[in-house]
């Protein structure tokens, strides 16, 4: 009946909000009856959760005005509370144990961080626990935040290898532009920024525009990504389901993955400490077919301070990124060589992502 052995199931906040913003406790038992499904038929599935900065607004009433920050924090904080103790209690009458895990953007910086995450949750699936994932937004409060969940899902499903990341919306996918017809399929040869209008469909705190261009990273990466509507009945077994027909937009996946670590790198790119441009001629060796490293002799500067292993982006000679890599060496060493010809490579292919 599925072809998928393990998903990510990212739920926006209006899909499971009501009309008022207050939780809709029979839409969320009705996602949770999808998963629990789901789970009994030998799915590994990771949540990626919304809706706890609702949940904390519906339950306390402050007594004085607060800031934007203030009672992102005091909402999130008892929000987080209660959106966890309902998916326990939804999930615990199937038997199901359900259990927490709030990050932060900074968590993916770090490898050693990104791997503790990453083995957290494994061994919570191997004991058949349903990991449920949020933004720890009572202390990601700064500009490094996620721009939505939607691209903490692209994260979670890239590094936990998923063979799917289900966005669960309140549409019912991608709409052509000006009408109501849903795009069936969104390739990696179609121009984002003509089928989708910014502001147009936009929910949550990225908007359409966003979620499409983390849904083709994410395909990018060989993972497929749906977009479809949490309010549909069954919607999730029905878009999994081999030869679905159901009303979603898809992503498909590119026919190769890539690696964990080049996953991990691809989505590095908010902390990258330095840039490195190159000419003409490396650039066309970089997006050839032959799988080359960044050498110095391509090199035309080295901008910023980094360390080896820091993320770095690389730069065309027209000023436009075309990928981000792991530094072989520090910025001065990089700076010393480049131009120079049988040096060693200032970003070898393994740990290269070209956009």
């Amino acid at each position: 009946m599925y072809s998928y052995k393990r998903i990510a199931v990212k739920i926006g906040s209006q899909a499971l909000a009501r009309a008022d913003g207050k939780p809709d406790v029979t839409q969320m038992s009705a996602i949770v009856d999808q998963i629990a499904s789901l789970h009994a038929d030998g799915i590994d599935v990771v949540i990626i959760s919304s809706g706890a900065v609702a949940s904390g607004r519906g339950e306390i009433k402050t007594t004085r005005k607060l800031d934007a920050i203030s009672s992102r924090q005091l909402y999130s904080a008892v929000g987080q509370a209660r959106l966890i103790n309902r998916y326990y209690e939804l999930f615990r009458e199937y038997g199901i144990i359900c259990g927490q895990v709030l990050t932060t953007k900074e968590n993916f910086a770090s490898r050693t961080h990104y791997l503790n995450q990453k083995r957290c949750m494994e061994v919570m699936l191997d004991n058949d626990v349903i990991p449920i994932v949020n933004e720890n937004d009572t202390v990601a409060v700064t500009e490094l935040m996620f721009t939505d969940n939607d691209e903490l899902g692209g994260l979670i499903a890239a590094m936990m290898n998923m063979d799917a990341l289900v966005i669960l919306s309140n549409v019912d996918g991608i709409y052509a532009p000006g009408t109501t017809d849903v795009i069936a399929e969104i390739s990696r040869e179609d121009d984002l920024s003509a089928l989708v209008q910014p502001g147009k469909s936009s929910f949550g705190r990225g908007g359409m525009l966003t979620k499409c261009k983390i849904a083709r990273k994410v395909a990018d990466e060989g993972i497929e990504v749906i977009i479809a509507n949490g309010r549909s009945p069954q919607i999730l077994p029905r878009v999994l389901e081999i030869g679905s027909k159901a009303l979603c937009t898809r992503f498909p996946p590119a026919p190769k993955a890539v690696s964990s670590l080049k996953k991990w790198i691809a989505h590095s790119d908010d902390f990258a400490k330095g840039e490195i441009y190159l000419n003409p001629g490396a650039v066309e060796a970089l997006l050839g077919p032959k799988a080359v490293s960044v050498l110095p002799v391509g090199v035309t500067a080295v901008k910023g301070t980094f360390d080896r292993d820091d993320i770095v982006l690389l730069i065309n000679h027209e000023g436009r990124r075309i990928g981000v890599g792991c530094a072989a060496c520090d910025s001065a060493e990089a700076s010393a060589m480049i131009g120079k010809r049988d040096a060693k490579p200032l970003i070898h292919y393994d740990y290269l992502y070209l956009d």
